[in-house]
């Protein structure tokens, strides 16, 4: 496995010699190795692309013309390699010419990192702790839970002074979803907390704080509830929804909170003004000055780590690295500082491991190599 990767890695620079691909099609015989193949392969086009791929249709198609005009697989990895390039079209996601590249060899000592789960912390009213995670359930009279997720039954709506909250913490390395109890869902990202009622007052706004992170929310129309209306709080912002999609992200680290909306309509209210989104439309709060500013997005981008994808588009390295350092729970350290604001475009699958992320970026020359010392990433 260790010999496969740096040629799989010289194949898709194109830099492969000729005893160098014949030892790679040796290699690819077995299944375990054509695996690994596709897998980066696919990386590769997630990073390139902003349509989606789907590689393992393409193979098929590719050997079976390879099969029936009996092509050696060696004349199929080019071509899926000249697919690969037209389809992305150009070299890798960069936005700026590759560097010199140096030999530098990647050291890995101890690599503890793990892909991000479904896990969260659950605190009730009283203030007691549960720990909800993937294999274990949990159930109450109003609650249940099977690790991957929580869901709130539809109860009574209580009087005002009966409501209790509950708070909902997801860490680094995790995501989970939460069905409230109006049937409204929120999907939450990775460091994420919301704080929200076990059920809500017949009649009255529902409302629900997202203390930190990220959150997609999906809401139960006020039709549905006598004509309630739906509020998320976050720092200095207020959100007025009457059934719609948003995202919303105000992590604690970042000075902007951004809202997108997906469908429907959504008032962003402000101490000293409001703004209406519309479909497609971003927010973007600047909270030390209290300035809002709205924008055309592409929506996609904004929530598919919702689908299990990280998007971005003209993204620094330093800001995609900071969105992977939450999902896999890492410390990113850059050792070439110049290499942070380089500009990328494309898509990363969630399910990758960090090192398949790392191999894919350097392959692209944007980077010299990199360190992985336990959870420390650092950047060269």
């Amino acid at each position: 496995m260790k010999n496969l990767e740096p040629l799989i890695i010289k194949y898709l620079e194109g830099n492969l010699t000729h005893e160098e691909t014949e030892h790679l099609k040796e290699l690819l015989e077995k299944d375990e190795n054509k695996a690994l193949f596709k897998e980066f392969v696919h990386l590769k086009h997630l990073i390139n692309s902003k349509t989606t791929f789907n590689y393992e249709k393409e193979l098929n198609q590719f050997k079976a013309k390879a099969n029936s005009k009996g092509v050696k697989l060696r004349s199929v990895l080019k071509y899926a390699a000249a697919i690969l390039i037209f389809i992305s079209g150009g070299y890798f996601f960069l936005k700026k010419d590759k560097l010199n590249e140096k030999n530098i060899p990647v050291i890995v000592t101890n690599n503890t990192i793990q892909t991000g789960t479904d896990k969260a912390v659950l605190t009730l009213a009283n203030g007691s702790n549960i720990e909800l995670k993937t294999g274990q359930e949990y159930k109450t009279e109003k609650i249940i839970s099977d690790g991957k997720e929580i869901t709130y039954l539809p109860t009574k709506q209580v009087a005002k002074k009966e409501i209790a909250y509950n708070t909902l913490t997801v860490p680094r390395g995790g995501q989970f979803f939460v069905k409230l109890s109006d049937n409204t869902k929120v999907w939450l990202n990775s460091e994420s907390q919301i704080k929200y009622p076990e059920t809500f007052i017949d009649g009255a706004t529902r409302q629900v704080e997202l203390i930190y992170g990220e959150a997609y929310f999906e809401v139960s129309p006020s039709t549905a509830h006598r004509g309630s209306k739906f509020k998320v709080l976050n720092q200095t912002q207020e959100i007025e929804v009457l059934g719609t999609e948003f995202n919303l992200k105000a992590y604690k680290d970042e000075t902007h909170v951004y809202t997108t909306l997906v469908e429907g309509k959504v008032a962003i209210n402000l101490s000293n003004k409001n703004e209406m989104l519309a479909p497609g439309e971003q927010s973007n709060l600047d909270i030390i000055n209290n300035d809002i500013s709205i924008y055309n997005v592409d929506v996609n981008n904004e929530v598919s780590w919702k689908f299990g994808y990280f998007g971005f588009e003209d993204k620094p390295l330093k800001d995609i690295m900071k969105v992977l350092s939450r999902w896999y729970d890492i410390d990113v350290v850059f050792e070439n500082k110049a290499l942070e604001n380089i500009l990328f475009f494309g898509k990363l699958k969630k399910g990758q491991s960090i090192e398949n992320i790392l191999n894919a970026i350097k392959s692209s020359s944007s980077i010299n190599s990199y360190e992985i010392n336990n959870k420390t990433v650092i950047i060269k």
